[in-house]
């Protein structure tokens, strides 16, 4: 081996005196040029012991949902139904029962139309309306009776042509009774109606007819005309027109029947007389045993009705 073989780890494994003055010089100058602060936490991480592995951080604790305010029960309620969910089945459901509520309510109101004018009668008054009801049944019951006998009397009659032409004639009278072509009188009442404040009107006056011919009138006059089957009644000015005749207040009906029938069914309440004594008028109603109906009607041929037995 060379020498300068020798010499070459020494000159790798040691530097020569002059450049370690010169780096510990330079040591020295750069730890001059430092400040006092860093030296400190330089030495600390020098002088700490090595750490080992960091445990893994702790998860954070998810935030606790504030409290809910104390709710009532109706908010709740609110709640639980506002905004709404509807589904399309329950929409249908929906509307079936709006359509049988709406029913049922126009049902009971129909109902309560029908029986409010008895809702506040007296006990007297539904006493009456009980009673003219029997004699309707009474009086029905008495017509069917006739009938019977009537039939009964062509059955056994031994000349059934003259008893049929007896009964004809019996028949023709009442006919012409009810048509207005013959006088007629019997038991019945008068009905007198002052208005004096011109508020009577025909569908008023009408109301009267039907009632009294519920109640079992058989011949009623008004003013001098006689009312029939086909009589009608229009407002003509401060009047009212009964089939085309003009007639003013005092409107004065000539009724024949049953007193004690045709009275309480104009007195019955919400009748007949309330309802024009609402419109200021004054009625009177008097009993009689004798009521004369004279007025007549001519007879009319119909145009295009004729007897079946042609």
């Amino acid at each position: 081996m060379s020498e300068q073989d020798d010499k070459r780890p020494e000159d790798k494994s040691e530097p020569p005196a002059d450049q370690r003055d010169g780096s510990r010089a330079s040591g020295n100058s750069l730890r001059e040029e430092l400040p006092q602060e860093v030296s400190g936490p330089v030495s600390a991480a020098q002088d700490a012991p090595e750490a080992g592995p960091e445990p893994d951080p702790e998860p954070e604790a998810a935030p606790e949902p504030e409290p809910e305010a104390q709710l009532t029960g109706r908010q709740r309620l609110v709640k639980g139904l506002w905004p709404p969910r509807v589904s399309r089945a329950q929409l249908i459901v929906a509307v079936l029962l709006f359509g049988l509520g709406f029913g049922l309510a126009v049902q009971v109101a129909s109902n309560s139309d029908g029986d409010s004018a008895l809702r506040g009668a007296r006990q007297e008054d539904l006493v009456r309306i009980l009673d003219e009801l029997d004699d309707r049944t009474q009086r029905l019951e008495d017509e069917k009776q006739g009938l019977e006998r009537q039939r009964d009397e062509l059955e056994n009659s031994s000349d059934q042509a003259e008893e049929a032409r007896k009964q004809t004639v019996e028949k023709e009278r009442q006919l012409g009774i009810l048509a207005g072509t013959v006088a007629a009188q019997g038991p019945g009442i008068t009905m007198t109606i002052e208005d004096t404040k011109g508020t009577v009107e025909a569908d008023m006056l009408l109301d009267a007819i039907q009632e009294v011919r519920a109640a079992g009138a058989e011949a009623i006059q008004v003013n001098g005309v006689r009312v029939v089957a086909g009589t009608y009644l229009t407002d003509s000015g401060k009047g009212v027109g009964v089939d085309g005749n003009k007639i003013n207040a005092p409107y004065r009906f000539k009724v024949i029947g049953k007193p004690q029938d045709l009275e309480p069914a104009l007195n019955i309440p919400g009748g007949v007389v309330q309802t024009l004594e609402k419109e200021q008028a004054t009625v009177t109603i008097e009993r009689s045993t004798k009521i004369v109906v004279d007025a007549l009607r001519a007879v009319k041929r119909p145009d295009y009705a004729r007897s079946s037995s042609q």
